[in-house]
């Protein structure tokens, strides 16, 4: 794992242990943002961002432009980086350098015109996903830096759509698959309580780890246990290894008699689900390495290395959406048939082993680039998407997302 992307991985871990409710948030997003203005910050300011970066500064120009090329290398991920600047300021050569080429832009000072041109280069690098970013520059604004990120991943084995179960209901967009293989599922003991996670793959090497902790865990406790995973801190025992019955929160593995070899298999139960999710990062400054560089101190500037021109953070924000869903699958309608198989006369002669991983609770995910280890999106799912109902209270067509 490239030291960039650890130290990127490190900053989602801060970030998730802050989480509370249902969100999302792209600590690859922040991150080279960070590295750079650290690479152009003196004083107490760069320290703060070396903390939140979790390298030192110096090197943080050089480890944005590998995590610039990490994201471009990632199939399925679109990246961009954007830069505008006030006519009234010049940039020093050796900061600009380190920016990719096509990233500068200018800032006119009327600031309408201005937020319709970050929220139009907003709704472009991301396919109209995010069509505003709220900077709301004013006519002192002297320099707005930006990124964005648009992921697509279609899953390896698909899911079919029913109606899911969600804290005793059963009023939620459900999806089931089955895989063969119990090694998708994994569960992990921390000092805070037991943590499923079952990996679930996409065709191009992005793959969603889905987190369910037990039901005294807090968002934090359990996305931070998923970020130790990657990391190595945290061991994991791998689903050919679990005992049988119940091996870990919303786990269940159990033998079962078949009258032809059948080779083991996990089932997954799941929830649709869409996230939508607005971040003031000076909010919590203190997370992003922020306080000094918000801070307006006469004849004193942050980021000498960026600019001549005393330069302080005003507004710091991410506005993010997700959603998780059955690629290619859509219901028109949906039909309940309970169908359970015969006893056989005889005993079926073969025996197989089957775990069954029910997520119909409250649980996080880290989308995660398979090879290099980076989490693009993480986020904590507390009120998945309903089943689709007409006026009249009947099943709708169910949109493919």
């Amino acid at each position: 794992m490239h030291t960039a992307v650890r130290a990127a991985n490190r900053l989602t871990a801060r970030w998730a242990s802050e989480v509370r409710a249902g969100t999302v948030f792209s600590a690859a997003g922040v991150w080279p943002l960070l590295a750079l203005l650290a690479d152009g910050a003196a004083g107490a300011a760069r320290e703060e961002l070396e903390e939140a970066l979790g390298l030192p500064a110096g090197q943080a120009g050089a480890a944005a432009r590998e995590f610039l090329a990490t994201l471009t290398g990632i199939d399925g991920l679109s990246s961009a980086l954007g830069l505008w600047t006030a006519r009234f300021v010049e940039l020093r050569e050796e900061w600009t350098a380190r920016l990719p080429v096509g990233a500068h832009g200018v800032l006119t000072g009327d600031a309408a015109a201005d937020e319709g041109a970050l929220d139009a280069w907003a709704a472009e690098r991301t396919g109209g996903a995010i069509g505003r970013v709220r900077v709301e520059p004013v006519p002192d604004t002297a320099l707005v830096v930006a990124s964005a990120l648009v992921l697509g991943a279609d899953w390896e084995v698909p899911f079919e759509g029913h109606f899911g179960s969600w804290l005793g209901r059963h009023d939620r967009a459900g999806l089931v698959r089955e895989v063969p293989g119990l090694d998708g599922v994994a569960v992990a003991r921390t000092g805070a309580g037991a943590v499923t996670r079952v990996v679930v793959r996409g065709v191009t090497g992005v793959d969603v780890h889905l987190l369910l902790g037990t039901e005294r865990m807090g968002p934090g406790e359990v996305l931070g246990a998923g970020t130790r995973l990657l990391s190595g801190a945290l061991d994991a025992v791998p689903g050919s290894r679990l005992p049988e019955g119940e091996a870990g929160p919303g786990l269940f593995v159990f033998k079962r008699r078949t009258h032809t070899p059948e080779p083991p298999s996990l089932s997954l139960f799941t929830v649709e689900f869409t996230l939508r999710a607005e971040h003031d990062l000076l909010a919590s400054r203190g997370l992003f390495g922020l306080t000094t560089a918000a801070r307006d101190t006469p004849g004193a500037s942050p980021f000498p290395g960026v600019s001549r021109t005393p330069l302080v953070l005003d507004r710091a924000r991410q506005t993010m959406t997700a959603t998780f869903g059955a690629e290619g699958f859509r219901a028109a309608a949906a039909t309940f048939a309970a169908v359970y198989r015969g006893r056989s006369p005889e005993e079926p002669p073969y025996e197989t082993t089957r775990a069954m991983a029910c997520f119909d609770r409250p649980f996080g995910f880290l989308t995660v680039h398979r090879d290099s280890g980076l989490v693009l999106a993480a986020g904590w799912v507390s009120d998945p998407t309903p089943f689709a109902r007409d006026e009249g209270g009947h099943v709708a067509d169910v949109p493919v997302e």
